[in-house]
């Protein structure tokens, strides 16, 4: 089911004929409103290679935030999300420290990543793509996150949930994300290029 595509059909005659007329599913415009992540129960994630053989992966066990879903106007849907860097989680310390320190994140002096969206676009079905800026050590830049609707429910307390799962490329150096090492066989230790997941489930707030 797409979020924003039910629509029934009408028609309505005019004095120039037959015009067929779209209106908004009312189970769809239901989901519009105000939603704050669940964190517990969502993942924000990253891959990158590694020697250039392999692959590591890692999560951000804190981050926040919120989604304004409109039903009827997918365009005015946003989304805002604050990641908390300190929380970087590859399951091995050492390199976790690493990437907190100076020559990757500098958590420090940057301690928030932060996603602001600026546009909403369907992309057919329950395809879509949230286009914005993303804000690492103080550099902003676009950034467009491909998502897919996983549904609605109402889960056992009484919430009214929504799912979302996506991803999308960037280039770490766009962001001023540099460091590297150099490998004695050739290449590099880490690749620029950074695949970010988002596996999201947000609960509707009292209107």
């Amino acid at each position: 089911m797409g979020l924003f595509t039910r629509r029934s059909q009408q028609n309505t005659t005019t004095a120039v004929g037959t015009v067929a007329t779209l209106e908004v599913d009312p189970a769809l415009a239901a989901l519009t409103g105000d939603y704050v992540i669940d964190a517990a129960h969502s993942s924000i994630g990253f891959t990158v290679r590694h020697a250039m053989v392999t692959n590591v992966r890692g999560t951000f066990a804190e981050h926040q935030g919120t989604l304004h879903l409109d039903g009827a106007a997918p365009a005015r849907s946003t989304a805002v999300i604050e990641v908390q860097i300190a929380s970087v989680d590859t399951g091995i310390a050492d390199r976790d420290t690493h990437l907190r320190s100076g020559d990757f994140f500098d958590a420090e002096a940057y301690p928030v990543m932060a996603f602001r969206s600026t546009e909403a676009q369907q992309l057919g079905g329950d395809r879509y793509r949230i286009s914005g800026e993303l804000t690492i050590k103080d550099v902003t830049r676009p950034l467009a996150i491909d998502l897919e609707f996983n549904g609605s429910a109402t889960d056992v307390y009484g919430n009214e949930r929504v799912g979302f799962e996506g991803s999308t490329e960037i280039l770490r150096s766009d962001w001023g994300l540099t460091w590297n090492a150099a490998l004695e066989a050739g290449g590099v230790m880490v690749s620029d290029k950074v695949k970010l997941t988002f596996d999201i489930s947000a609960i509707k707030q009292a209107a």
